[in-house]
């Protein structure tokens, strides 16, 4: 095994573990008292949980704190994300706060710490031979991409740094990308995508269209 492939199949599911377990613990009161807000203010359920790709593309299932209220329009449909987020779904989207339940995720083997987000199952037939390296390594709570402009960057930028990450994936890289997401912690941006509610689909052409879920390209760019 080369020294990328032990690092990224070895000790990084390893450490990330033991990671996810002293964070787990250590927000346990923060998770739970967004949990209670989440409850509150949208109801049951309190967790949004959805397929998503990871590693080589084999499905898992995604765990977040609901962001958006359900409504839908005369025919069943979901209404755009820009009329079911509200002020407290921003609020926990631009901490991050959404996000916690991912580590379980970690825990599972299913999610790494640092990665390429895990994005829709529907992008999978759209993504170039190129693109489709980002499921060369386990998906992340926060990436390359995500310290480098998160939502607000295009999707061929946004994909590109995925790829540049999983080239040059080792344990420096992602000790740097920890520490540069603490920092956009505490001064949150790029949360969606300019006159967009969070992030538009990705359509296969690197342009956006209408509105998605979730989401986080030049290479090598530095923060």
């Amino acid at each position: 095994m080369t020294p990328r492939g032990w690092y990224v199949h070895g000790l990084k599911p390893v450490a990330d573990r033991l990671a996810a377990a002293v964070l787990l613990l250590a927000a346990s009161p923060i998770l739970g008292a967004a949990a209670l807000v989440v409850r509150v203010h949208f109801g049951p359920p309190v967790l949004f949980v959805q397929e998503r790709p990871g590693l080589h593309g084999r499905p898992f299932r995604l765990r977040k704190l609901r962001t958006m209220r359900h409504a839908h329009d005369p025919h069943g449909r979901p209404l755009p994300d820009a009329a079911r987020l509200t002020p407290v779904g921003r609020w926990l989207r631009a901490l991050s706060v959404d996000e916690l339940p991912q580590l379980v995720n970690v825990l599972r083997g299913e999610m790494s710490l640092v990665g390429p987000r895990p994005l829709l199952p529907a992008y999978l037939d759209r993504y170039s031979p190129r693109q489709a390296r980002r499921h060369e390594v386990r998906p992340g709570l926060t990436g390359w991409a995500q310290v480098h402009g998160r939502n607000a960057v295009d999707w061929a930028e946004r994909l590109e740094l995925d790829v540049w990450y999983v080239e040059h994936v080792g344990p420096l890289l992602d000790l740097r990308i920890l520490g540069l997401t603490a920092l956009r912690l505490l001064r949150p941006s790029g949360i969606a995508y300019a006159g967009h509610a969070t992030m538009p689909e990705f359509q296969g052409t690197g342009e956006p269209a209408a509105d998605a879920h979730d989401g986080a390209a030049t290479p090598g760019r530095r923060a």
